[in-house]
């Protein structure tokens, strides 16, 4: 199960995140994701738990609890939606 959680402090890293989910189940990996300008934290990450029933579990016990002094936002994450590129100049260049 892939859970979205949000409003992270700057300061929390990949493996407080990890800490925090394994106490309800396996976690096969954690991301935070980090802004490509400035290298820095964007308050939000991704953790993607082995078992669905542990990654609910994790979602309603984590959401709205605090981490690192920030109340926390947890929920399954949703897939990525297509971004459309027709606004972009890219597509006015012809390709030969």
């Amino acid at each position: 199960m892939n859970i979205y959680v949000s409003n992270l402090s700057f300061n929390t890293s990949e493996s407080e995140l990890n800490q925090a989910f394994s106490a309800f189940g396996q976690v096969n990996s954690t991301k935070i994701i980090m802004d490509r300008e400035t290298g820095r934290p964007r308050g939000f990450a991704f953790v993607e738990m082995t078992q669905k029933e542990d990654g609910q579990h994790a979602i309603n016990n984590l959401n709205n609890t605090e981490l690192n002094g920030f109340s926390i936002s947890v929920a399954e994450a949703r897939p990525r939606e297509e971004r459309s590129y027709s606004n972009n100049s890219f597509n006015n260049y012809k390709r030969y």
